[in-house]
């Protein structure tokens, strides 16, 4: 299970890179075509901003997974792995709450969305019902990773070198 959870993970970060490219060269280019030729467009902002909720959505798990998030190294960094693990266990149940609730309510503001079929409201409008139907999947996912550090956090605490 854990390495299908490493799978999906590893999927959303490379999928995040793409994104971040997208964001990157499209976002020069609409400076570009707005600055310079006096012609900006129509569509490059708005799936620019499209593509940061996706990043956003899909780049949590993988950070999660391979440990990127900033913590406060100031006191975190000088503690033994079990104390770790136990602070670890206490941002897990933080966590699930956070995450419990981002979910539902995900879920809800998906339903309603793909009801109403939802747009950007904009000259060119984008389909929203999509991207906010994404958001619980990449939430559970995301969920998916803090269990899989629990885990691994209870298994260091009782005896199981994980880490």
């Amino acid at each position: 299970m854990e390495q299908i959870i490493d799978s999906i993970s590893e999927v959303f970060g490379r999928i995040s890179w793409l994104l971040v490219f997208y964001c990157m060269v499209f976002g020069l280019t609409d400076v570009i075509l707005r600055y310079v030729f006096n012609r900006p467009s129509l569509w490059i902002s708005e799936t620019i901003q499209y593509a940061m909720v996706l990043l956003a959505c899909l780049s949590g798990a993988y950070a999660l997974n391979k440990d990127a998030f900033v913590k406060l190294d100031l006191f975190y960094a000088r503690f033994s792995l079990r104390t770790k693990a136990i602070f670890d266990i206490g941002t897990s149940i933080i966590a699930f709450l956070y995450l419990y609730i981002l979910i539902t309510k995900g879920i809800d503001a998906a339903q309603m969305a793909i009801f109403l079929k939802t747009a950007t409201p904009s000259a060119m409008p984008i389909p929203l019902y999509h991207l906010k139907a994404f958001i619980p999947f990449a939430v559970f996912c995301f969920l998916l990773v803090v269990i899989k550090k629990l885990v691994n956090d209870i298994l260091l605490i009782i005896g199981y070198e994980k880490r």
